[in-house]
């Protein structure tokens, strides 16, 4: 099974706590406040790795978390970030949020990276609070959680050079005579289950990537057998080889079913430059099936440019290797974009709601779910801190309009809170 698709989940590493600390020395009887703050969580991030050709790798782990930012300690010691993650995929690897289905990237330079959820933010220890009206601030934060995200990872094939036919038309075989790749051959529809990537030497030091495409059959676009899966590796491409099946009855119908598929699959298919060439010339049938349907005065325009080639005996195959290459010399060089950045909202950007929810009260804001879960519970300083925000961004006086009274619970993310007056 080809593994081109793939669904994964990654969590940054939750930021480390910030410590309440105070300087305890010899000779130094009022030590200032010297709590250190908490590390920051590890990043996921994807890499291209040019060796890679398949998400195989993803088919047994699936669920990815970098490292934790360890705690601040005193001496305003930071607490060790966490490591991140690096997770390898090959290139031309299209990522997408799992549940928007929004473009998050666009892998295709080796070793190009992407950070697909960001480390949590450590706490501050209580160094930072201190103020000259609060010297000794018993004030310290929790580290925020990394972001969790669900990932759709989608592999197009990067090849410069693509294999297109009907079943059988011996696409595996040629790329095997032209490469050193060693796709599965047999004689019956649907050999390649699979796309091959092979890599063909021009000269001594340029070379070209093919890919072999599966099969196409009538319908294929809209997912009839296994073109609706693999059309979209012939995106990746810059020039297509389109093969004929030597011994086919009818090679202009043949022709046909393949060109209506690119057209009807879009994306541009049907643009892309081709050289179209007829396989299996070591047999008489197909040889007299050329001269019938490419030579004859009768023979349609595409079908006179058609090359004979037999991967068998080699026949015409470096001449139709070199002419793709001169097709795709006189391409223009193709731009690299930059993946477009991942676009999250800032805390606070988003209005909050509160509502009644069973005997309680709910609270929607991104930004208190955050400060929720930073803020140190056990430390008096930290909740009254907590109470000044609610009264700050009106929350408070929202929850008293809708009647909250001493031992309501008040749900914020998954915090339950005692509302005390």
């Amino acid at each position: 099974m080809f593994f081109d698709q793939v669904t994964i989940t990654v969590q940054g590493g939750r930021g480390g706590n910030g410590v309440v600390s105070f300087r305890r020395e010899a000779m130094v009887p009022r030590g200032g406040p010297d709590g250190g703050n908490g590390g920051r969580g590890g990043d996921v991030v994807l890499v291209v790795n040019r060796h890679l050709n398949t998400l195989r790798s993803f088919q047994q782990a699936r669920n990815y978390k970098a490292d934790d930012g360890h705690h601040g300690r005193g001496k305003n010691q930071t607490g060790r970030s966490g490591k991140d993650l690096f997770v390898q995929v090959p290139p031309g690897t299209v990522v997408r949020d799992g549940k928007s289905n929004i473009i998050l990237g666009d892998l295709i330079q080796p070793d190009q990276q992407l950070i697909v959820a960001r480390g949590g933010r450590g706490g501050r220890g209580n160094a930072v609070f201190a103020t000259p009206s609060n010297q000794a601030p018993l004030i310290a934060e929790n580290g925020t959680p990394g972001e969790f995200l669900e990932v759709a990872l989608e592999l197009k094939l990067i090849a410069d050079i693509g294999l297109v036919g009907l079943p059988n038309a011996g696409k595996s075989t040629l790329l095997s005579v032209l490469t050193a790749a060693h796709p599965k051959i047999g004689d019956y529809p649907f050999t390649t289950l699979q796309p091959n990537l092979g890599v063909a030497m021009i000269d001594e030091v340029r070379t070209v990537v093919l890919a072999d495409i599966p099969g196409l059959i009538e319908g294929a676009s809209e997912g009839a057998g296994l073109g609706h899966d693999f059309l979209r590796h012939i995106e990746r491409t810059r020039v297509l080889i389109h093969l004929l099946d030597g011994l086919t009855v009818d090679p202009v119908r043949d022709y046909q079913v393949v060109q209506d598929e690119l057209v009807a699959f879009g994306h541009g298919l049907d643009q892309k430059p081709q050289i179209l060439a007829m396989t299996k010339m070591d047999l008489p049938d197909a040889q007299a099936a050329f001269e019938l349907f490419c030579q004859s005065d009768s023979a349609t325009d595409v079908l006179k440019a058609c090359l004979p080639i037999s991967a068998a005996t080699g026949q015409g195959t470096r001449d139709l290797l070199y002419r793709a290459v001169q097709q795709l010399d006189q391409l223009p060089t193709p731009e690299l974009q930059e993946p477009e950045p991942i676009l999250r909202m800032a805390p606070g950007d988003e209005p909050y709601v509160v509502r009644r929810e069973g005997g309680g009260f709910r609270v929607e804001s991104p930004m208190l779910i955050k400060r929720v879960e930073t803020t140190r519970w056990d430390l008096d300083d930290a909740v009254q801190r907590f109470q000044h925000l609610l009264e700050r961004t009106g929350i408070s006086a929202e929850l008293e309009r809708l009647g909250v009274k001493t031992g309501d619970t008040v749900y914020i993310g998954d915090y339950e809170l005692e509302w005390v007056e």
